[in-house]
This record gives structure tokens, sequence and C-alpha cells, in this order.
């Protein structure tokens, strides 16, 4: 007879204990989310945003191409792609995207983009805004993803702040008979302490029921742009105090690389975005958000590809110099989007339009890439799936085959790869449509 240590209702409590301590584990931590996240966030002035600003932005950023990458072979050049076929596959697809969806994320701004003004002129900015807002979603110009940024939740502006997004929301309801645009967010910046984002879950109560919206349509986006958002007095990382003050309603978390990089004393001539005091940063943020299914949002350049002379017949050496500046401002901010790409940080801010070139350049060439490896991989661990159906055996590397699935995924949803290009994992474009490789998984067992 084999002998044991333990009585039945021992183990029963055992395990009683670890599946109570699982299910709190798997609240907190869902696992990553495939659901399409915005490669950028578009920052403009609320009071300037119209119906068609997104299409009016992308005719913008097409004339910069035109302009200063009228081939592939300049573009090529200036950000120094050494494949002359690869060039021209992200060229063509960087134009394709300007021409169709130039903005993924559009982000109004009543903050630093605004500026400070007399009540009378932002409560009618708001108002106006949102009247936009509902002509754009009536008209289907509005991009995927679009929120509004109010002030800081601190002593001087938390009144100003609360008052412009009740404006907002109290007119954008009204215009659109109580209807949100899809991906609706709004973006509350310089969140030190867990009591402010608690407010924001009060107060975004408040509006739901007086605006008759369901409970939790209102969703929040945390900007950390201190170092005390990072880690608190205490010694703990704060970010995730902060996400569970949210109450479910935080899908997003951004980060402020220059608000930040002056808190960390860092003067004004080394704010960078790849300086290593804000790869700390990001590091402790995105640790603190592995496994939630919570973005992850770096930074913006701030050098922005426009070059020092405005205005018709300009000299040679005007063209020259502005040529110079533009090609200097892509090279910088193809680097910046890279090193947040290659930290597995998929998003960031765009200021200009004609950042768009170069965001695009740089998510496409990322993709493009690692195109080829990765469709090896996953269509290895494909296989390798259907072989344990085959044989009754337990595939258990299913995280590993998301990751790889989620790779095609973002590189889909962008732009960047072609569902073509994504049939050779041998997937099907049923399968893909799932975003779940455990789905993909338990359909090739049946």
């Amino acid at each position: 007879m084999t002998r044991t240590s333990f009585d039945s209702g021992e183990i029963g409590e055992i395990i009683s204990a670890l599946s109570g301590a699982n299910r709190a584990f798997m609240q907190y931590y869902p696992g990553e989310s495939n659901r399409r996240q915005a490669v950028h966030s578009v920052y403009g002035g609320g009071h300037l945003f119209k119906s068609d600003s997104a299409q009016k932005l992308g005719a913008v950023a097409l004339r910069s191409l035109q302009e200063y990458a009228p081939d592939a072979a300049t573009l090529a050049r200036v950000l120094e792609f050494g494949d002359e076929k690869f060039a021209q596959k992200i060229y063509d697809r960087v134009a394709e995207k300007l021409r169709t969806e130039p903005v993924e994320d559009f982000r109004l701004d009543f903050e630093d983009g605004y500026g400070n003004r007399i009540d009378s002129e932002e409560d009618g900015h708001a108002a106006s805004s949102a009247v936009e807002v509902s002509r754009g979603l009536a008209a289907g110009t509005l991009p995927p993803f679009i929120g509004i940024r109010i002030k800081p939740l601190n002593e001087d502006l938390r009144a100003r702040a609360i008052r412009t997004l009740d404006i907002f929301v109290t007119t954008l309801l009204a215009e659109t008979g109580g209807k949100l645009p899809e991906n609706f967010v709004i973006t509350i910046p310089k969140v030190q302490i867990p009591e402010q984002v608690t407010a924001v879950v009060r107060l975004f109560e408040i509006l739901e029921k007086k605006n008759g919206l369901e409970q939790g349509a209102l969703r929040v986006e945390l900007m950390l742009e201190t170092p005390q958002a990072i880690i608190g007095r205490d010694g703990k990382f704060t970010l995730p105090a902060l996400i569970a003050a949210a109450e479910g309603r935080c899908g997003s978390v951004h980060f402020g690389v220059y608000d930040y990089t002056a808190g960390r004393n860092i003067t004004a001539s080394f704010q960078k975005m790849q300086h290593p005091v804000c790869d700390f940063a990001r590091e402790v943020m995105a640790v603190s958000l592995a496994g939630t299914g919570i973005f992850l949002s770096d930074g913006a350049t701030n050098i922005l590809p426009v070059g020092p002379h405005r205005g018709e017949n300009l000299s040679a050496d005007q063209l020259r110099a502005n040529r110079d500046a533009v090609h200097g401002a892509w090279r910088l901010a193809f680097e910046d989007t890279m090193h947040s790409l290659r930290n597995g940080i998929y998003q960031g801010w765009d200021l200009h339009p004609a950042q768009f070139v170069v965001r695009y350049a740089a998510v496409y060439a990322f993709f493009l890439g690692g195109l080829e490896a990765a469709s090896s991989r996953l269509k290895a661990f494909v296989e390798k799936a259907a072989l344990a159906s085959l044989h009754g055996d337990v595939f258990d590397d299913a995280a590993t085959g998301q990751g790889l699935l989620n790779f095609f995924l973002r590189g889909m949803s962008c732009g960047a790869i072609t569902e073509a290009e994504a049939l050779a994992t041998g997937l099907t474009i049923d399968e893909l449509r799932t975003r779940s490789f455990l789905k993909i998984l338990l359909g090739r067992r049946k």
C-alpha cells in the first residue's frame, strides 16, 4: 500500500486555497490583450479639432513625404535602409497608409496643447469641439481611436479640468443621442496618487448616470509624468495602486517623457526620448503592466520635421536647409520609435503630421524586418499543435504562440503586414481573425 502524509481533507484544503489564490491572480493578470492597439496618438489643441481633421492631417503628411522623400531611394537614404526592394515596400505602404488611414488615434488636448485661457473661452471650445466630434461620428470621418485630454487634477486646475470634461461629454452625448465614439477615452495627465484616480471614477459615475450611459462606459487613460508616479514615498511602485483605483476602467497608460526628465533634474538639452532615466521609468511601467492587458504608450520626439524657412520663392540654400532639417528630425524620430519597439512598446505620440511619415516607416520596418523569422516560428508552433492533437498530447506553450500571433495581428492592423503575408504562417484568415492562439489550437484538435 502506498504511504502518504496527507489525508483527503488536508489535500482538499490546500487545493481550495490555491484555487482562490489563482482566481485572485487571474483577476489582476488576465493575460496580454490581443485587442487592437493604435501605433500612435496624435495630440492637437482641442479648439482646433474639426470633423475632418484626420483627413486634413493625412494630406499634410502625404505632401511632406512627396516633398522631402519623393521616392523610395530618398527615404532609404535618410533612414539608412540598405535593401532597395525592402525600402520600396515600406515606401509604398507608408504612402498608402497616409492616403487611407493617416491617423489611428487622436487626442483633443485641453492641457499643454491648449494652454490656460479664460473660463468662458474654454467652456466654448469644450462645447464646440464636442460638436465637431459628433459630426465626425455621423460622417464616419473619425479615426479608429479618439479621446480628450483634460487638465491635471491638481489644486490649481482640478475645477477647470472637471468642468471641461463635463461640458464636452454632456454636449457630445446630446448631439449624438447618447452614443460615444468607438474606443473613446479620457486622458488624465500628471497622475501621481490613487486618490486622483478614485476621484475620476466617481466623476465618471456621475456623468454616466446623468447622461444615460451604461456604468463603465467612460474609460480612463493615465499619464505618468513625474518620478513620484513611478516610485512612491513608501518605496513601492506606484502604478499597480493607480490601476486598482481605476476599478477596471483603465485600458492604457502613457509616459510623459519631458515632464519626467525635468522632474529628474535633467537639463533641457539632455531631455531626450532615449535618455537612460526614461528607460528606467519605461521598464518599471512595463513590468507593472505585464499580464494586465493594459497598453503602454511612449512619448513623443519633440524635434519636429519642419524647415526653418517658409514662403514662396525660397533660395536654393533655404530649400536645402529645409530639407536637411526635415531629414534630421525624421532620423531622430525613426530611432526613437525603433527604440520603443525594440523594448516592447508599440505606441507613441506624434505632434505634427510630418511625423506620421517616419512613424509608419519605423513601424513597418520593424514588422517587415521580423516577418520571415516570426512566420517560420509561428508555422512551427501551428504544426506542433497539430501533431499534439494527433497524439493526444498536452500542448502547453500557447503563451509563446499567442505572442507570435500578436506580432502578426499588430502588423496587420496598422498596414505593415498584408493578409497574404500572414498566410505564410500556415494559418487561415478565419483563424487569424479569432485573435486567439488557444482558440486556433482547440479548433485544430476537433
